[in-house]
C-alpha cells in the first residue's frame, strides 16, 4: 500500500472519469435512439400533412363545384318552366327580338385611359 494515499486517489479519479464517459455514452445513445426513431417516423408525418392539406383544397374545389351545379340546375329548370327567364336569355344572349321592335342597346364606357399621341410622332 502507498503510505502517501495518493494510489488510492489516483484510482478513485480513474473510477470518477469512467462512470462520467459511461453516463455521456448512455445520453449520446439515448439521443441516437431518438434520431433513428424520429427519422422513422418524419417522412410518413410530411406526407400526411401533405395529404391532409391536399383534402382541403380537393374539399373547396368540391364546394365550388357543387354551388355552380345547384346554380346551372337552377337556370335549367327556369329554362323549362319560366317562359319570362327563356325570353330574357334569348333576347340577351342570342340577340332575339319580337316582330316590330326595335332594340337599343347602350356600349358602357372604356375603363381604360386614352393617351393622347406624344409630340414628334
Amino acid at each position: 500500500m502507498d503510505p502517501t494515499g495518493y494510489g488510492n486517489l489516483r484510482a478513485r479519479r480513474e473510477a470518477t472519469i469512467w462512470q462520467q464517459m459511461n453516463h455521456v455514452l448512455r445520453v449520446l445513445l439515448f439521443i441516437a435512439v431518438w434520431l433513428l426513431i424520429i427519422s422513422f417516423f418524419l417522412p410518413p408525418y410530411k406526407k400526411l400533412q401533405q395529404n391532409r392539406a391536399e383534402i382541403e383544397q380537393l374539399q373547396a374545389q368540391l364546394n365550388e363545384e357543387q354551388t355552380n351545379l345547384a346554380q346551372q340546375t337552377k337556370k335549367v329548370t327556369l329554362l323549362k318552366t319560366d317562359p319570362t327567364y327563356l325570353e330574357t336569355i334569348a333576347r340577351d344572349s342570342l340577340e332575339l327580338m319580337k316582330e316590330g321592335e326595335t332594340i337599343f342597346r347602350l356600349e358602357t364606357r372604356r375603363t381604360e385611359p386614352v393617351h393622347p399621341a406624344k409630340p414628334g410622332q
